[in-house]
């Protein structure tokens, strides 16, 4: 098994830990680091530099330049780690091995954007990562290796960012020894499932908390958008609330009510009425003062 040379585009927290292992293994040269073109993040650009590796950045991976650039490198495998750019057919199949990418989604389901807060807010009960190949669709190419780790109330988008960022690494670079020593039987997505599953991009208004929603949506929904997310919202008189934890009060009565209704205080913490039953708010931010009988809204 000889010395396999790839490609890495990639950015972020995702990408460091994975990093590390890839640049650990002498039988693993990391020819170049491509990063997002609009990173935020100069981490990984750090790292390709201290270990005397090229780093590229580029608003169009699929250009005749790009691509000409990359090839110079004569590598084996092309690498997508939280990268953002759409790989074309031809910039796939410059490397022997074509290129592949590392998702925090069991696909085929929960392919797209944002997928751990979505598998949160519809209460899954696993968390899959799958290393696949690139094709031209969004995240439809053959599965190489899946694995799932059990997600539990306890959990949060905060603890699954942090699992992930492991989980991923690790798998990664597993998929990646794999295709080095031939031994990937890749399946199929539409073996699995026909169809599968999309998750659309969330952008800015969609963390507005529906008190129509009974209380374990509502918890999911909070939990799904705690910090380091943008954090559930909801208004009071008119002012902005923002919600980072919320818990489930068992056995809670079901009643007709007015929904986000706060109908009790607990020390700091507030109950407020929901579709079906009540829940607790136990982490928010406001400035003013919440008394029972304030409506959420």
């Amino acid at each position: 098994m000889g010395v396999i040379k790839i490609g890495y585009f990639a950015d972020g927290p995702w990408s460091h830990e994975a990093f590390k292992l890839l640049n650990g293994d002498g039988s693993v040269d990391i020819s170049f680091v491509c990063v997002r073109y609009d990173t935020t993040d100069d981490t990984l650009a750090k790292m390709a530099e201290k270990n005397g590796i090229p780093c590229l950045k580029h608003k169009d991976i699929n250009s005749p330049e790009f691509m000409a650039m990359v090839r110079e490198f004569l590598c084996d495998l092309f690498v997508s780690m939280s990268f953002n750019q759409i790989f074309k057919t031809e910039i796939i199949n410059l490397p022997k091995y074509k290129a592949i990418n590392c998702h925090a989604g069991k696909l085929p389901f929960y392919r797209g954007r944002n997928v751990l807060n979505w598998l949160l807010i519809n209460d899954e009960v696993e968390l899959g990562i799958t290393v696949h190949y690139i094709d031209e669709g969004i995240d439809t190419g053959d599965i190489i290796i899946q694995r799932t780790y059990p997600v539990t109330d306890s959990d949060t988008y905060k603890t699954l960012l942090e699992l992930a960022y492991v989980a991923c690494a690790d798998i990664l670079y597993d998929a990646i020894k794999m295709i080095q020593g031939g031994k990937v039987k890749a399946i199929k997505q539409g073996d699995i499932h026909p169809e599968g599953m999309y998750c659309t991009q969330r952008k800015q208004g969609d963390e507005m908390i529906d008190w129509n929603q009974s209380s374990r949506e509502v918890f999911n929904f909070v939990r799904a958008l705690c910090y380091p997310g943008p954090k559930a919202s909801t208004s009071l008189a008119g002012s902005p609330v923002l919600i980072n934890r919320a818990e489930i009060v068992v056995d809670a009565p079901g009643y007709k009510g007015i929904n986000g209704a706060v109908i009790g205080v607990d020390g700091e913490k507030y109950i407020v009425k929901t579709g079906d039953t009540f829940i607790k708010i136990s982490e928010l931010d406001f400035d003013g003062k919440i008394r029972v009988g304030a409506r959420f809204g």
